[in-house]
């Protein structure tokens, strides 16, 4: 079977070793009747026109977690399967990450940092870039699931309190959200999840919002205006609505945090991001199940 790879992942001569001479590395638009497979990112969009030139492709083995890029149920018409890369070494990259936000921004990393390298540090002085406790606090993790369970678990090395809200689950949003003083997103970007955070959520008093999860699953006007009126306190993004254009007016408040994307990015995380689609592949060459297929 014949392979396109749209890009050249992190580590891909080893990634891609056990695919030998099947691969060809390409775009998204070198696409045609000749492949049966391809192996692609999230950046690349799935479209019916795209699914089109691909007349005999049989799998698709995205380069993520999420598959909102690529139009499953187009797919499903076709018998094309489609499989993701979820594993631990995501999981626990993402929860990291998501830390990494959350203490950032309760205590004012980036404006401090900013403001020492740009010669404003004078010497020490009790008032400035007061930050936020964490202990006591209650953190509301918004999608249970993988990434957002492990994110809850660290929470007690903080001293925090945890709520959490999934579909599954019998709490209800607007009340997780009104509770929590560090809401963390963590849910997959559908229909029903699309700009859950708006101008009209309520937030409690004093609260800060972290997005690892998908960029809209955040309306950044209605979040722009939440910053503005002061009914949320500060929010940090790794993933932006419109990527890779983050809306002008945030990148200037010193109470937003913008990371272009980054929150799985360690060389275990990627790597295993790269075995796991290969294993698709093959296992689907083989006459097998692929072992996550969506």
């Amino acid at each position: 079977m014949k392979i396109l790879v749209t890009y050249k992942i992190p580590f891909y001569e080893e990634v891609v070793e056990s695919l030998k001479e099947s691969v060809t590395l390409g775009k998204i638009n070198d696409l045609d009747e000749t492949y049966g497979g391809m192996l692609c990112l999230l950046t690349d969009k799935i479209t019916k026109e795209v699914l089109d030139k691909g007349k005999n492709l049989k799998i698709i083995a995205n380069y993520a977690v999420g598959y909102d890029n690529i139009d499953v149920e187009e797919c499903k018409k076709r018998n094309i399967l489609v499989t993701n890369t979820p594993c631990d070494e995501v999981n626990e990259a993402v929860s990291e990450f998501t830390w990494s936000l959350i203490l950032a921004l309760a205590r004012q990393l980036e404006p401090a940092a900013n403001f020492a390298k740009n010669v404003g540090y004078r010497g020490w002085e009790p008032d400035i870039f007061i930050g936020t406790d964490l202990k006591n606090k209650t953190l509301g993790v918004i999608g249970a699931g993988r990434i957002g369970s492990i994110v809850a678990t660290k929470a007690a090395a903080f001293g925090m309190k945890v709520i959490t809200h999934s579909r599954t689950s019998n709490t209800k949003l607007e009340e997780v959200i009104l509770s929590a003083d560090v809401v963390s997103l963590h849910v997959p970007l559908t229909p029903e999840t699309r700009h859950m955070i708006n101008s009209k959520t309520i937030f409690k008093s004093g609260a800060i919002l972290i997005n690892t999860a998908r960029g809209p699953v955040v309306d950044e006007s209605g979040l722009l205006e939440l910053l503005q009126n002061g009914s949320l306190a500060g929010a940090a993004l790794d993933v932006w609505e419109n990527e890779p254009y983050p809306r002008p007016e945030l990148i200037e408040m010193p109470n937003v945090i913008l990371t272009p994307h980054i929150a799985s990015a360690t060389k275990s995380a990627r790597l295993a991001m790269g075995k796991t689609a290969v294993a698709n592949l093959v296992a689907f060459s083989l006459g097998q199940t692929p072992p996550n297929l969506i």
